[in-house]
């Protein structure tokens, strides 16, 4: 989080590292998720999509270290974060912080991208009917608005390892799964 701080992109700030890196003492950032402002302000879904893109974008524009481990998919020199969906953006008065580094790597852009459209159209929705419509509606303009600026064709050429990777991941249930392979 330092590195990325230190190349100008949002993020907390790190005050300790303790315990071998398990434990950091950062900034504490004030604000809602991007998810909770876009359940609060649906008229918004579009903007928070195109802000989205473009934390992804700027992220991209960096070198990765070289110290960072290589993306489970796709290769390249940039470094991604590779769980960057609107839960781990916090909107705060200073503008959009992105926190969860727990999983960033060195790679292709279009990985991370891929990686992102694959949370966003699987997750899991709770509620009734109506508000699992009404989420799903709301979730589909939020994701058109994100992958808008990218190129489609190409984000569809990694998709098929994002999804390979990701339906290894035990944090996803089965139907999150089977959500993500119907991408394919």
């Amino acid at each position: 989080m330092e590195f990325v701080r230190s190349q100008g992109y949002p993020v907390p700030e790190v005050f300790d590292v303790s315990d071998g890196g398990i434990d950091l003492v950062m900034d504490r950032i004030e604000g809602p998720t991007m998810i909770e402002a876009a359940s609060a302000q649906p008229w918004k879904l579009r903007g928070f999509g195109r802000e989205l893109a473009e934390l992804h974008r700027a992220l991209h524009l960096l070198p990765a270290p070289e110290w960072l481990s290589d993306a489970p998919c796709g290769s390249g020199e940039h470094l991604l974060h590779m769980d960057l969906h609107p839960l781990n953006v916090i909107l705060s008065s200073k503008g959009p912080i992105v926190i969860d580094w727990t999983n960033a790597v060195r790679g292709d852009p279009l990985v991370d991208v891929a990686a992102t459209w694959v949370l966003l159209a699987a997750g899991n929705v709770t509620g009734s009917r109506v508000q699992a419509a009404i989420v799903k509606m709301g979730r589909s303009v939020l994701l058109k608005s994100f992958l808008e600026p990218f190129p489609k064709a190409q984000l569809v050429s990694v998709l098929g390892d994002v999804v390979e990777w990701k339906s290894h991941d035990t944090n996803m249930s089965a139907a999150e799964v089977e959500r993500m392979r119907s991408l394919l």
